[in-house]
This record gives structure tokens, sequence and C-alpha cells, in this order.
């Protein structure tokens, strides 16, 4: 991961004097201390040139308690977690626990919704393009076609559902070749779309790639968003396992106390 990585317990300020976000390494991942405000003018200002200049894609992935969790058991998925550029706090259990532990502080929750809905506005205003690629062909064009209905002037590159075989997936990097992108959101959960985005990375046409999970149901609103005093509570997880506690349940069970150990065993000081 690209920038100053900080142990908890010493001192930074929040980015390097290239510029690269200062991380905070939380539960043994870097992540990163920008705000989320700042991480979307960082994207909607460096996408594009980097789209422009044909540089390699930016890779930017999320950090929760669920990827802890896989990061200290997924091999595969340790690997291609290394691989991000860039690594953002989607789970508010990551916020408080480097305010939790001392030394460099992330600024606040960047969840992927939110970073996603926040954007929009300054996407269309600056004619930054993106592609969504998850979700099911419904929830993927819904999610669309909200988008576009609720923002004026702002302009997808493209879009496709996330389900493909593997001899199918050159056909999928060529339709995003086609569209070039500025942010190319992948919604496929994880670990399926870390692996994605790190093995086409070279091969992909963005200036950004950004992990997305299911942002795409909860945009159409399949997935409902827990209240905003949980979300600020940090028990976000909670109203998901309740509102779908068939796929979710069993996850957060289990992850959820295997995280704070984590956090707990990689503390500083």
């Amino acid at each position: 991961m690209h920038g100053t990585t900080i142990e908890l317990g010493l001192g930074g300020s929040g980015t390097d004097d290239s510029g690269h976000s200062e991380s905070v390494r939380v539960g043994g991942v870097p992540v990163s201390t920008l705000s989320l405000r700042a991480l979307i003018e960082k994207m909607l200002r460096d996408a594009p040139l980097r789209l422009a200049a044909g540089a390699p894609p930016l890779l930017v992935f999320d950090c929760n308690g669920h990827g802890l969790s896989l990061n200290a058991t997924d091999k595969v998925f340790a690997a291609d977690l290394a691989k991000a550029d860039l690594i953002h706090a989607d789970g508010q259990v990551i916020v408080k626990a480097s305010h939790w532990l001392g030394g460099p502080q992330i600024a606040d929750r960047s969840s992927t919704t939110d970073m996603f809905i926040d954007s929009l506005p300054g996407a269309a205003a600056g004619k930054v393009r993106y592609y969504l690629l998850g979700g099911t062909e419904q929830v993927n064009a819904d999610c669309a076609e909200r988008i576009t209905g609720s923002t004026p002037g702002l302009e997808l590159a493209g879009r496709r559902n996330g389900f493909w075989k593997p001899d199918e997936e050159d056909a999928v990097i060529d339709a995003i070749n086609a569209a070039a992108p500025d942010v190319l959101w992948v919604g496929t959960g994880k670990p399926r779309e870390q692996a994605f985005c790190v093995r086409n990375r070279s091969r992909i046409k963005a200036g950004w790639i950004v992990t997305c999970g299911g942002l795409f149901n909860y945009i159409t609103g399949d997935y409902p968003r827990a209240p905003l005093w949980m979300q600020s509570a940090g028990l976000e997880w909670l109203h998901r396992m309740a509102t779908n506690p068939r796929h979710l349940a069993w996850r957060y069970l289990t992850t959820n106390p295997h995280a704070l150990w984590l956090i707990w065993k990689h503390r500083r000081g």
C-alpha cells in the first residue's frame, strides 16, 4: 500500500509530503486516515487525471470487521488486500479503534455507500464518469436509473451485473475498457471483488477501481440502511444482521468477535 503507514501509538498528521494518504495499522491492516470528504475530493480530482495519463488504476479497497477477520484467516484475500493503494475505514469499529488505542486517528467513517452517494454531485459537476459492476441485472439497472435520475448532469460510462462465468471475464474487461470510466465501482462481495481487481488491474482502463460490496442494493433499497444513530454508534452490523439474518447472522457473530480480538492483538504501546 502506498503512503506512510504508522503503527497505533505513533504520531502522524494525515498525509505525507507526496500527498499520499497516511495510514494507521488497525487489526493488522493499514487503513487511511483520510476523512470521507477528503477521500471523495481525492477521487474526483485524481481519477480523471490518472485515466488521461494512461496510468495504472488506483486500487481502493475498504476495511471493516469482516475484512479484518478475512485478512487474518484467508491467505489469498490477505495477499490481494496488500495490493491496495489505499484502504479506507468502511466500518465504524475501525475508526473507533484508532481512537481507543492512541496514535494517529482516522478522521471519520468512510462507508462505501456514503462515499458513493456523497460523491455524485461532484462527479456530475466535474464530468467524472462512473461504471457500475455488480449486483443482479435488476439491481444494477435500478441503481443506474436512480442515481442518474436524482443527480442532474451525472453521466455513467456504463454498467454490468456481477454475474459472469470465468470464460466471460475477458468480455467483461473489454466492455469496461471500451467505456473507459474514471471510476470503476466493483460490487461483487468479499473476497471475489478484491481478487477480480488485483487479477485484472493491469488490463483495466480506469482511473480508480473501488470495491463496494452490496452498494448497489443499498442504493435501490433492497438492503435497508441502519438509522444514523446506529451507524454512529458502530451498530450498523446489528441492523444488517436483523434485517437479513439468513445471510449475515453467522458472518457477524463469528467475524465481529474475531475482529475485536485482532484489534487488541495488534495494539501498540
